[in-house]
């Protein structure tokens, strides 16, 4: 049995969705899951834009001590959120103000600002687009194997393995389920990354990355990752009929 709270997390097995669900796990905390069925675009239903404006997962609810509702919708500002509410002792974060608080923010901030949009960016272009534009495949996928060389250079330098400090933390997290994906996003290998696929694997043989990672279903990317170019196209296509439908519903609004 884990921490009893009043958390609901409303997610799906996406990269950004799982970064909760990790952590959750890693701090030991029950909460309720709301599978949210993206295909169907029920992320624009308006029960769910109440709670989340932007129509995306994942969206968290929470109480504070007094009973008021904490609602958040970004999985970066949940991360920070429940290891500045959840994480007391400091298993997976440093106290507020530390040298490695901050550096922690700066790792986290760069997936958040680089590493995610680039890579989310490579794979629409490389396998869900409807037509090929290798202007924009090539700007993409070069930009994400360039942060992915910045990461593997910053890993060759850490004693413990970790991004930050001794122990993991909010920015392995965030950073792990973007790299579990790195083939879907047009990286053919991370075999040039050694301290990356290193750090990738290392992780996984945590308790609570397993648990986290396959929280709402099945996690899939590591298995694409054995797929050929080919079948992983043709998964892409496949995904892209209803990313264009929402595209044409998100023009309407």
């Amino acid at each position: 049995m884990g921490i009893k709270t009043g958390i609901t997390l409303y997610t799906e097995g996406t990269p950004n969705g799982l970064k909760p669900t990790i952590l959750l796990a890693e701090l030991g905390l029950e909460y309720k899951l709301h599978p949210i069925n993206i295909p169907k675009h029920e992320q624009k239903e308006p029960w769910f834009l109440k709670i989340n404006p932007n129509g995306r997962i994942p969206a968290l609810v929470d109480q504070d001590e007094n009973g008021n509702k904490i609602t958040l919708f970004e999985s970066g500002s949940m991360l920070l959120y429940l290891v500045a509410r959840y994480d007391k002792d400091h298993q997976v974060s440093y106290p507020y103000d530390s040298p490695e608080y901050w550096e922690t923010v700066n790792w986290l901030m760069w997936q958040m600002g680089g590493v995610g949009p680039m890579q989310g960016q490579a794979n629409h272009f490389a396998r869900m687009a409807p037509e090929k534009h290798e202007y924009a495949i090539g700007r993409y996928v070069n930009e994400t194997r360039r942060l992915y060389r910045v990461l593997d250079g910053h890993l060759a330098k850490s004693k413990s393995g970790y991004v930050v400090g001794d122990r993991v933390t909010v920015a392995d997290i965030a950073l792990w389920n973007w790299v579990a994906a790195y083939k879907y996003s047009g990286l053919s290998s991370i075999d040039e990354f050694p301290h990356v696929q290193k750090w990738l694997f290392e992780l996984l043989k945590r308790p609570g990355f397993e648990e986290g990672r396959n929280a709402p279903g099945p996690h899939i990317y590591l298995e694409l990752n054995k797929l050929s170019d080919e079948e992983l196209n043709a998964k892409g296509r496949a995904a892209g009929a209803w990313i264009q439908e929402g595209m044409k519903r998100d023009a309407e609004v």
